[in-house]
């Protein structure tokens, strides 16, 4: 298998580790610092006191790179839509993609009935180019639960490893998603082929789409936040909201509110991704994990009241950013 990574971050680049441990050819995307790091020394992971170097074929030039059996989506949702020309050219005819994304991404509600059956949602996919270009046809999804960061370019430090559902969004290939799950077993990835791929998305995006905007807000951990009953009351109303409208879409409930609290509980005191980005000065990921939500809610006249008021807040954060 022909395996080549755009965004070979902290997740991007520990699923490229994990194909390239698994037997499966790799090439990176690269530019800058990362792509002298991958040229001078291969691409590292490094896990407690374990530290594994594995070489990869890297270059800033996609055409410099051999086509691609699979090409991994490592870059964060809403970096997507300024990428399309590499994506583009990164693309075989046969080529399927993998997508590693936080939050909604752009193919969600493709290939899926309800009321809002096929549409393309501009706060993830502008215009509708990422659609166009790859539906879900073409398309697997893995879920990241684990937790992951990069220490130095092209040096992965696993921090916690945990489940990796990975779905084909329309069962075109069950070959490929057998082989895709077997190879990253190999190298070490607990991944696991999934038959519902999209309500796993939507499970997760259950604690994202509250934690990760309030943590920018309030510049606190999830303990912390927890522990503050207004916080708290926030997150399980965005919680309650969220649940109603992936029921109004035709998505199972999502169960007791309480439970999945107490799961955040044992994280502990962690920084959300969102956090960590407004702590770097990067631009946050709030069309994918909330953004996406609130525009869902509006166009099915659905009240929502409390993830539109924090969608909004953080939109002025980031304004005020510049």
């Amino acid at each position: 298998m022909r395996v080549t990574v755009l965004g070979a971050g902290a997740i991007g680049g520990w699923l490229a580790a994990g194909f390239r441990a698994g037997g499966a050819e790799v090439s990176v995307l690269a530019r800058g610092a990362t792509l002298a790091a991958l040229r001078d020394r291969g691409l590292v992971l490094r896990q407690g006191a374990e530290e594994r170097v594995l070489p990869v074929l890297a270059s800033d030039n996609p055409a410099a790179l051999p086509p691609a059996d699979l090409l991994l989506l490592g870059l964060k949702g809403h970096d997507l839509p300024g990428a399309l020309g590499l994506v583009r050219a990164l693309l075989a005819p046969g080529t399927r993609v993998l997508s590693a994304q936080n939050g909604v991404p752009w193919f969600f509600l493709q290939g899926f009935g309800g009321p809002l059956a096929g549409r393309v949602l501009d706060s993830v996919d502008p215009g509708g180019a990422l659609a166009a270009l790859l539906p879900p046809e073409r398309v697997l999804a893995a879920v990241v639960h684990p937790a992951a960061m990069v220490e130095a370019p092209g040096m992965i430090r696993l921090v916690k490893a945990d489940r990796l559902p990975v779905g084909d969004m329309a069962g075109a290939d069950p070959a490929l998603l057998g082989a895709v799950v077997a190879t990253l077993r190999l190298g070490g990835v607990p991944a696991e082929a999934s038959a519902t791929i999209r309500d796993e998305i939507w499970r997760k995006l259950w604690g994202n789409s509250n934690m990760n905007p309030l943590s920018a807000l309030c510049r606190a951990t999830l303990s912390d936040m927890l522990d503050e009953p207004g916080v708290r009351g926030l997150a399980e109303a965005m919680m309650a909201e969220m649940d109603a409208l992936g029921q109004r879409i035709g998505l199972m409930p999502l169960g007791s509110i309480p439970a999945r609290m107490e799961v955040t509980r044992r994280i502990g005191a962690f920084r959300t991704s969102m956090l960590q980005d407004l702590e770097a000065g990067r631009r946050l990921e709030l069309g994918p994990i909330l953004g996406a939500l609130v525009e869902m809610a509006e166009r099915l006249d659905h009240p929502a009241p409390v993830m539109r008021g924090v969608h909004g807040l953080v939109r002025l954060l980031e304004r005020g950013r510049g």
